[in-house]
């Protein structure tokens, strides 16, 4: 379906699901300003949950990705991967795997779990926790581990940022040597705590370059099966291509709202009140609003704008046009 239109779609290809706001670490680059005491006060309580999973089920869409804050860290969560692995619905979880143990890498190899992806920003302990605080390296590469004994070859992730970027080789050849199906990274995305600390912890663009060259370098003289995955685009220009051609995915967020980007403060519907069709149609709809569009320009002529990109701003001609009146 590659290079068809978003409109073609009469549902969602996949549903990025925000469990929670809540996560046990407080890492300088967080698109979410997510921590241990940043749980939404109207977050999705179980029993939505579980009814939501159902209507994702019986619309057919085939794809959902369970990411946070820390979506292990929800008590209901095995509920919902059980749930919708039973429909058939293939899933990915993004996590900093400190709630993966043996029990746990074992249960999600019995799932549908196509995809577990692991945060690890450093080739060492003091870099990945100097840059994740709260969160444990030892544990993340015990989760890897136990993902492989039980048969799952996780994703090795890697946010470049100015404390970490001199070990992003030695990262790869770390992720090569766990058994990892990818080494992913790519710019830092400046939203959430990264946007707020963008000055300080930001890495020179062309040392970025050089870096995703040495990568290239290392892993095809490494000949892994570890692939190297570097996202090409920062978010500014995500944003842009996104306007050109939306993505056929619905971002739920922890209080069931639904959002057009993580890096786009707009409301298009809330799955509390509004069915997965009509959300759907809503998001497309959304995506051709001028509130939208004068955002994105105003972002790429003035990028500090990206710090509302956690906000929920309902997308109608009031709210939208007196937002907009704030920021200029």
């Amino acid at each position: 379906m590659a290079g068809r239109s978003v409109e073609e779609f009469a549902a969602p290809l996949t549903v990025a699901w925000q469990l929670t706001n809540r996560c046990g670490a407080r890492c300088i680059a967080c698109c979410e300003e997510s921590g241990p005491d940043r749980a939404w006060r109207d977050e999705l309580t179980r029993g939505e949950a579980l009814e939501l999973a159902g209507r994702i089920a019986d619309a057919g869409i085939p794809y959902v990705v369970f990411g946070g804050g820390e979506p292990l860290s929800v008590a209901h969560c095995w509920e919902l991967f059980e749930q919708l692995a039973s429909a058939g619905v293939t899933l990915k979880l993004e996590t900093d795997g400190h709630h993966i143990d043996a029990a746990a890498a074992q249960r999600l190899a019995r799932g549908s779990v196509r995809c577990v992806q692991i945060a690890v920003d450093g080739a060492t302990a003091a870099t990945h926790e100097r840059v994740r605080p709260g969160s444990s390296f030892a544990g993340a590469i015990a989760a890897i581990e136990c993902l492989r004994a039980s048969g799952l070859a996780p994703q090795f992730v890697f946010v470049p940022n100015r404390f970490n970027l001199a070990e992003a080789v030695a990262a790869y050849e770390l992720a090569a040597r766990l058994g990892c199906e990818a080494f992913v990274t790519g710019p830092m995305m400046r939203i959430g705590r990264a946007a707020a600390a963008w000055d300080e912890i930001a890495c020179d663009a062309a040392d970025w370059c050089s870096t995703v060259a040495a990568l290239s370098e290392r892993a095809g003289a490494l000949a892994s099966t570890t692939r190297l995955c570097v996202y090409p685009m920062d978010i500014l220009e995500e944003m842009r291509a996104r306007l050109e051609s939306p993505q056929a995915m619905l971002l739920i967020v922890p209080n069931g709202k639904v959002k057009l980007l993580n890096a786009l403060p707009f409301v298009a519907a809330d799955v509390r009140r509004d069915s997965l069709q009509r959300a759907w149609c809503a998001y497309r709809e959304a995506w051709r609003s001028p509130a939208v569009s004068e955002f994105i320009a105003a972002c790429c002529a003035q990028p500090a704008l990206l710090r509302h990109a956690n906000e929920t701003w309902p997308l109608t001609p009031t709210g939208s046009q007196a937002r907009q009146r704030e920021l200029y």
